[in-house]
């Protein structure tokens, strides 16, 4: 006999009542099984920083920046170029590949972008930091006084090869060529000193641990003469990119011409020395220095040829000391920095402090191929990097952006700042227009750390606070 169909119904909803009660008591174990699990991993597990590693930047240094990148994160000029070709090609590196990596060199090469390298360091009092400058305080106002008196006008511009694209380009237009668009501004002055980047010879051997060599032809020199510069730093990392018997030709071929030269010569006496020059009545001393060099060799010592190094900066000091006995004026140019970096670092900051200390009136550096900012420091100036002036036209186009250097100093080794605005065209270096010399400007006032205001007339003041 057979229940009632009521009943059948009734038991069939308690069955299945009961199967959903037993279902929501597992899923609610197994809520709190995870809520426990959560809350125990989160008290004892925990870092702090999710769990997540370091990123890469805590444990090891960047490598140089992918000009690639470097072009993207600036904005572009407004100036149209003036360069015969339209398509901007790679910038040579300044330094050679890892000596792993070192392969024959060509006499004329390509000019691909090489990450930054330097040679191994002597003992160095000079910090390693790198990190962000500090401002010092010392009371005293850079600038050039209104009773000054006599004084003397300087100009200084960034570095100059005849090499690649740029020595391709003049052989068919001509030296004068670089020097067309200035207006004669070199001959207006008192001294215009330039970074001479390529050593002048037609022998030589290329330097074998080098990925990127220039050569320049002597004929390059009568044009610079003719313009108006009246000296050349050497202390730089392409003088002996022909070794040893490039720069002997070098030097007999800018004292052929009656060009003076600084941070290089036949023994360490010669590139440490001051050069002199009488004008208005005011003596000054030039100097140059650099702290990049491919190999340690390239260092000159007594009776071996080479530059003038400050990767120990105490003959340097040195020098400068006994220039400032001689001379009103001492001016130190000096080769320093990362490639492409707009920012000067603490171990620029460091030595251009130790110069001014030793006795500098003023400090012009170059090597970054872009423009660097400028520090007033115990009321002298610091100019950190002049950029590129003749040279080739690179991917990296905060390169494209120069400027001439131009100071008025006192017998008593006071001096104003003022920059001119430049675009650094394909081997020739052309004035800016008004709207593109004002953003140059104002970029410039930016990378000088708050301590300086740039007037619309390139004019330089220190922020009193």
């Amino acid at each position: 006999m057979y229940p009632p169909r009521s009943r059948t119904r009734k038991n069939n909803r308690q069955s299945r009542k009961r199967r959903r009660r037993t279902a929501w008591a597992w899923i609610n174990v197994s809520l709190l099984l995870m809520i426990t699990a959560l809350l125990t991993y989160s008290f004892m597990g925990g870092d702090g920083k999710d769990g997540q590693p370091p990123p890469a930047a805590e444990v090891a240094s960047s490598p140089s920046p992918d000009p690639g990148e470097a072009a993207a994160s600036v904005p572009p000029t407004l100036t149209p170029s003036l360069a015969p070709e339209a398509t901007p090609e790679p910038e040579p590196s300044n330094s050679p590949s890892p000596a792993a990596e070192i392969t024959p060199v060509p006499t004329e090469p390509d000019h691909t972008l090489a990450p930054e390298e330097s040679a191994v360091p002597e003992k160095t009092d000079d910090p390693g930091d790198t990190g962000t400058p500090q401002a010092a305080d010392s009371g005293l106002i850079s600038g050039l006084p209104e009773n000054a008196g006599t004084t003397v006008k300087l100009n200084f511009a960034g570095d100059v090869i005849f090499s690649g694209k740029a020595g391709q380009l003049l052989k068919q237009k001509g030296y004068d060529y670089s020097y067309a668009a200035l207006d004669g501004i070199f001959k207006k002055d008192d001294l215009t000193v330039l970074n001479l980047e390529t050593p002048i010879t037609t022998g030589g051997v290329g330097a074998a641990n080098k990925q990127f060599v220039f050569k320049g032809e002597p004929k390059a020199l009568d044009s610079m003469k003719a313009t108006g510069v009246d000296a050349v730093n050497l202390a730089n990392n392409h003088t002996l990119d022909q070794g040893e018997e490039g720069l002997l030709d070098t030097l007999e071929h800018l004292n052929k011409r009656g060009i003076p030269y600084v941070g290089g010569g036949a023994d360490a006496a010669e590139a440490y020395s001051a050069k002199y020059f009488e004008r208005n009545g005011i003596r000054i001393a030039l100097l140059g220095f650099t702290r990049v060099m491919p190999v340690m060799e390239w260092k000159a010592e007594a009776g071996k040829p080479g530059v003038a190094s400050v990767y120990d900066s105490a003959e340097a000091l040195k020098a400068v000391t006994a220039a400032k006995k001689k001379a009103d004026l001492v001016v130190v140019v000096v080769h320093w920095g990362k490639e492409r970096m707009e920012q000067y670092d603490s171990v620029q900051q460091s030595l251009g402090h130790s110069f001014i200390d030793a006795g500098a009136d003023l400090v012009i550096g170059g090597h970054p191929h872009v423009l660097q900012g400028i520090e007033p420091y115990k009321g002298k100036w610091i100019a950190y990097s002049t950029g590129n002036f003749i040279f080739t036209r690179s991917q990296t186009r905060a390169t494209w952006d120069t400027a001439v250097f131009q100071a008025e100093c006192s017998v008593e080794g006071q001096c104003s700042m003022k920059l001119k605005p430049m675009n650094a065209e394909l081997a020739q270096p052309v004035p800016m227009n008004e709207v593109d010399g004002q953003l140059l400007l104002h970029k410039v006032e930016s990378l000088s750390s708050g301590l300086v205001k740039i007037g619309s007339d390139g004019s330089v003041v220190q922020v009193v606070k």
